[in-house]
């Protein structure tokens, strides 16, 4: 079965960009708030005395460079894809 379907208008594509920043955008406060949870919890431990003041710190340094990693991921494939569509 095949679909004829006309090629993308520069209005469309501009469109479709849009729909990918906000889905990026959205991508990277989920990120947020899972970093957000870990923090919580790791401070909850503190409280708790489960876990030292230097392996509080440890694990925060930890889920920040997994953050900036996980977000720089998201911008990477938001510039890939915005090329893609804007492509003729």
């Amino acid at each position: 079965l095949r679909v004829p379907m006309p090629p993308l208008t520069e209005e469309r594509r501009r469109d479709l960009v849009k729909v990918v920043r906000e889905l990026a955008e959205n991508a990277r406060v989920a990120v947020r708030n899972i970093r957000r949870d870990a923090n919580s919890d790791l401070k909850e431990l503190r409280k708790e005395k489960e876990i030292s003041e230097d392996e509080e710190r440890r694990g925060q340094e930890q889920i920040q460079k997994i953050t900036d990693e996980s977000v720089a991921r998201i911008d990477e494939l938001l510039k890939e894809k915005e090329q893609e569509l804007m492509e003729v």
